[in-house]
């Protein structure tokens, strides 16, 4: 910014009547501040100085998660919101409570409530809105998007979604055909296919989307939509740290086709500050300490074998869980906040906010502090399949992985 008032220097001599260039100039993150000049028509002033390019404007960047398993629905809602908010432990929980629901409902009919022959089969069924392979049912990805960023995916062949209104205008869609989901959103102006099943986004013209949305629905697809309030997209390295940096493609790279596409993993500037020193040190203090096993006798190599042996026996021992304390919740604005939701042992919810930088054990911490145990065991579960979290106690949350993640605990 400093450069641009000094190449406008002598546009702004004529048009803004300086008579010197000896103004005082301020500026923070997004503000500039001027010191008052008797000669300075201000208001023509501040129109000239936020003409220019504002020097906050950063690279755009387009979030896309790529297929695991058969978790596409998971996917498609993260590619949706631009971000790593939803996971597939939380997911198979909000599908474990329709199912409930629907249990509930069932049971209250007036042909023998749970014994009724309709109720005996939903139950043989098993889940209706998850499968073993972590295919997820539109009502659990509603759900999910509306309790985490309160927005509405009705289907877009619903009466009063499209009236007077034309489908550029729609920011977002959700679509599924038999077991795969998929997302399209808007970004920056432009329309993204971003599948999962995709190596990387790829552009729909405003021209082409009506066609493209009719073609999938021709082709069996249902097509859901959220019409506006998306989040918007990330425009900061800061930004990036809400997905993981491999599924991060700068848009400019995408928009002009090239084939080595800078993505959040391959970003040169990702890793500034770290390095290697000369003498096998990380940048940290650390040494790599890996023998070279080519130099090594079969004698020694046994050695090592056993010692690592015994390593691996010991790490089996169940250590006793380090006490941590429960420090105050951290701001909505904190840096490195995250959000955890937890199922607590009295069937309670409760959200709440932890630094990535605590350790796992905190969360046991909290879940004793507000429903104490009395002496038993507390277990507590993530992801899906639900896996026991004890090993990982002393990890950090954002190590773990547990970034909006829904726990389970219980006593045992």
């Amino acid at each position: 910014l400093r450069r641009n008032l000094f190449r406008h220097k002598r546009k702004l001599k004529s048009d803004l009547l300086c008579c010197c260039w000896s103004y005082q100039v301020s500026w923070s993150a997004d503000t500039i501040v001027f010191a008052h000049h008797p000669y300075i028509d201000s208001d023509y002033f501040s129109k000239y100085i936020h003409s220019m390019p504002s020097a906050g404007d950063g690279q755009v960047w387009i979030y896309h998660e790529r297929q695991d398993a058969q978790l596409c629905g998971q996917h498609a809602l993260n590619n949706l919101v631009q971000a790593c908010t939803f996971s597939a432990g939380m997911l198979a929980e909000i599908a474990q409570q329709l199912d409930q629901m629907e249990l509930n409902f069932m049971s209250q009919n007036d042909e023998g409530g749970t014994s009724s022959r309709d109720y005996i089969r939903r139950v043989a069924e098993g889940s209706g809105n998850v499968d073993a392979s972590g295919n997820f049912s539109i009502e659990v990805l509603r759900s999910a998007l509306m309790t985490q960023n309160n927005l509405s995916l009705p289907n877009i062949r619903q009466e009063g979604v499209l009236d007077a209104k034309d489908i550029t205008e729609i920011e977002g869609f959700i679509c599924n055909r038999e077991s795969h989901w998929f997302a399209i959103r808007k970004i920056n102006g432009r329309y993204w296919n971003l599948n999962s099943t995709k190596e990387r986004p790829e552009q729909i013209s405003h021209f082409r989307l009506a066609a493209e949305i009719e073609g999938l629905q021709q082709s069996g697809y249902s097509v859901f939509c959220v019409e506006d309030a998306l989040p918007p997209p990330c425009t900061t390295s800061e930004g990036r740290e809400r997905g993981l940096p491999q599924y991060w493609w700068r848009e400019d790279d995408l928009v002009s086709s090239k084939t080595d596409a800078i993505t959040g993993a391959t970003d040169p500037w990702r890793n500034v500050g770290s390095g290697m020193r000369l003498d096998g040190k990380a940048a940290g203090g650390e040494t790599n300490t890996q023998p070279n096993l080519e130099n090594l006798t079969e004698e020694e190599m046994l050695q090592m074998a056993v010692e690592a042996s015994m390593m691996q026996n010991d790490k089996k021992e169940d250590k006793p869980v380090k006490e941590v304390k429960l420090e105050p919740e951290p701001g909505a604005g904190a840096a490195g906040a995250v959000r955890i939701q937890f199922r607590l042992p009295d069937g309670s919810r409760v959200v709440r906010r932890f630094l990535d930088s605590e350790l796992v054990a905190v969360l046991y911490a909290f879940v004793e502090d507000r429903c104490p145990g009395n002496g038993k065991k507390l277990e507590l579960r993530a992801g899906f399949p639900p896996a026991d979290l004890f090993s990982q106690r002393e990890e950090t949350i954002e190590t773990a992985k547990l970034r909006g993640e829904s726990i389970q605990s219980r006593y045992v």
